[in-house]
């Protein structure tokens, strides 16, 4: 169980997190460790290259000043105060042959480096290079220089004190570079955990709705502004999810309903004339009765699809362009004499000719379910009044008003809810998908819907288009 635990654990985000840090750290690190036993080293080199120079310029000012013989005598002398295995001096002249020189015994085999001595010729410098030497158990530095106009130096010194300064160096740099290592490792560990504290909490919220929470929301802490700004956006899609789940069940609700009664109207149509029915008369009307009802519940459906796929934006409109004043009137002339039978004055005010691009069946619709619920609700001797006009942006206002029973504060903002019906309105035949669909319309043409209405004093639906929409 531990080690699948662990397995898992190399898979997660953390764990990767983790080891990114801990790596950058580490080789950061290493760098700088690296820089600094370099800058060491050569500061090393370069006090020990000082200190030879100095010899250097000792032993030219004594050849200068006291002749070979005191430089003899003090080559001794500097032999004698050093082990003679960490020292040696050597100088020759321009043949190659040795006038002074220490014991050499522990420093056999050291040969003349004529490249060392072509480089001296040429520059005139002190040449120094670092050798190992097979008897010597450190490395060596060892310098040709030129003291006086023919005599060559020649000096070696064993770098043991600082090779072993450096080894532990070495030994320190390792150790800290483990511990460096360790420390990256739990500092990326918990600044990994921290950081994505709020994408466990959001995978965990995901998992109880997965298993039916579905009022879990994810905690806003203020673990920096990313996190916050997820955590929003995850309540956020929850909560519009909750929405469209609530207003599916309510809307099944409603189709069950709205499909219940008119089955139930055949069903008990049928029932009737089967038990009862003497006469073929009465089962034509049966069936006259059926085919009615069949035709509503059709209407009704096929609202309800039309509805989802203008809303779904899988029903684009088929832009052509249209003179929308005449439609208006068109359509006036079709429910005027719906609005006679009911003593209604239906008047219109448009100009003769107003241009849009739209669709001519979708906007037919529209006009027709705007003024089907005027009439419908409009009392006997009352008003409708139909305008179209165009405001200072260049669209088009359409604006139906009526003096009909009105719609409450409170019903006011679900009206364009499906199947939604006021109170006042249950006592007419009508599915409630009607403004539904004129709002989905309106959407699909880049418009704007308003209504303005109070009970008992009736309603006026605006309706802004842009003059010119293209898909």
């Amino acid at each position: 169980m531990r080690l699948k635990k662990l397995s898992d654990q190399r898979h997660t985000l953390a764990f990767r997190l983790t080891l990114w840090y801990a790596t950058i750290f580490t080789v950061s690190s290493f760098l700088a460790f690296l820089i600094f036993y370099l800058t060491a080293a050569s500061v090393v080199q370069g006090r020990t290259d000082e200190e030879i120079t100095e010899e250097i310029a000792e032993f030219s000012h004594i050849l200068r000043s006291e002749g070979i013989e005191a430089l003899k005598k003090e080559v001794r002398n500097e032999t004698e105060a050093e082990d003679t295995g960490e020292i040696f001096f050597r100088i020759f002249n321009s043949d190659g042959s040795a006038i002074i020189e220490s014991d050499l015994s522990s420093w056999d085999p050291t040969e003349i480096n004529e490249t060392a001595l072509n480089q001296l010729s040429r520059d005139g410098e002190p040449v120094f290079g670092t050798y190992h030497l097979p008897e010597k158990p450190y490395p060596v530095r060892i310098v040709y220089a030129k003291i006086g106009q023919t005599f060559v130096l020649q000096s070696g010194i064993v770098l043991d004190d600082e090779t072993r300064i450096m080894a532990v160096f070495k030994k320190v740099f390792s150790a800290t570079m483990i511990i460096v290592f360790f420390l990256a490792t739990l500092i990326g560990w918990f600044m990994a955990r921290r950081a994505l504290s709020g994408v466990e909490e959001v995978t965990q919220t995901a998992w109880q709705i997965s298993e039916g929470a579905f009022g879990q929301r994810v905690p806003v802490k203020n673990r920096g502004r990313e996190i916050e700004q997820l955590a929003h956006m995850f309540n956020h899609m929850l909560d519009s999810i909750q929405k469209v789940i609530r207003e599916m069940r309510e809307m099944s609700d409603n189709i069950a309903h709205d499909l219940k009664s008119p089955i139930t109207r055949i069903r008990g149509m049928a029932e009737i004339t089967l038990t009862t029915a003497n006469s073929l008369g009465e089962y034509e009307k049966m069936a006259a009765n059926t085919i009615e009802e069949s035709i509503y519940l059709l209407e009704m459906i096929n609202t309800m699809l039309d509805i989802s796929e203008t809303e779904a934006g899988t029903d684009q409109p088929d832009l052509t362009r249209i003179d929308l004043a005449a439609l208006v009137r068109e359509v006036c002339e079709l429910f005027e004499p719906l609005a006679e039978r009911k003593e209604l004055t239906l008047t219109v005010h448009a100009p003769m000719t107003l241009n849009i691009y739209g669709d001519l069946r979708k906007l037919q619709r529209l006009m027709g379910n705007l003024l089907d619920n005027a009439v419908k609700y409009t009392p006997v001797s009352g008003k409708i009044s139909v305008s179209l006009s165009e405001n200072e942006t260049g669209g088009l206002i359409l604006s139906v008003r009526d003096t009909g029973i009105g719609i409450s504060e409170t019903d006011l903002p679900q009206i364009f809810e499906r199947f939604y019906r006021c109170d006042q309105s249950r006592s007419k035949t009508g599915s409630g998908l009607g403004l539904s669909l004129v709002r989905a319309i309106v959407k699909s043409h880049r418009g704007e819907i308003a209504v303005r209405s109070h009970a008992g004093h009736g309603s006026t639906v605006t309706i802004t288009l842009p003059r010119l929409s293209t898909p």
